[in-house]
């Protein structure tokens, strides 16, 4: 067991770690689907990870494939870091938005490719 300057030290240590956000993905490695997603926050993929863990994941089609296939059939992979802003006005959300649309347009995760379903086209286009 640690002693409690141990532990205070490995408190201190993890939260000088930088936060990092971006896109990331879930992948089954059984059949290849992905839901590509993004967070503010990598740490908190584990979250992610309960929730599938404990049947409460909001897309049902992984939640199902979780459920069938096991936990070691999955994978999270960061697949892009966001780059700081040194702007001030530049929004986090607004550019993990526009992360994740490009991720999602390249890998194109629908149908038998991935958990997202097609959204209907919108006056803005495509999504």
């Amino acid at each position: 067991m640690k002693s409690k300057e141990e532990r205070a030290n490995l408190v201190e240590q993890y939260s000088k770690i930088p936060i990092e956000g971006g896109v990331f993905q879930i992948k089954n490695t059984v059949n290849g689907k992905i839901l590509v997603d993004k967070t503010p926050n990598f740490k908190s993929l584990n979250g992610r990870a309960v929730s599938l863990r404990l049947g409460s994941e909001t897309n049902k089609a992984l939640q199902k494939e979780w459920n069938e296939f096991g936990e070691d059939a999955f994978v999270m992979e960061i697949l892009e870091v966001l780059k700081p802003s040194d702007n001030p006005f530049v929004s986090q959300k607004d550019e993990l938005k526009k992360l994740v649309e490009h991720w999602i347009d390249k890998l194109q995760p629908f149908g038998d490719r991935g958990y997202h379903t097609i959204k209907p086209e919108t006056n803005n286009g495509p999504k």
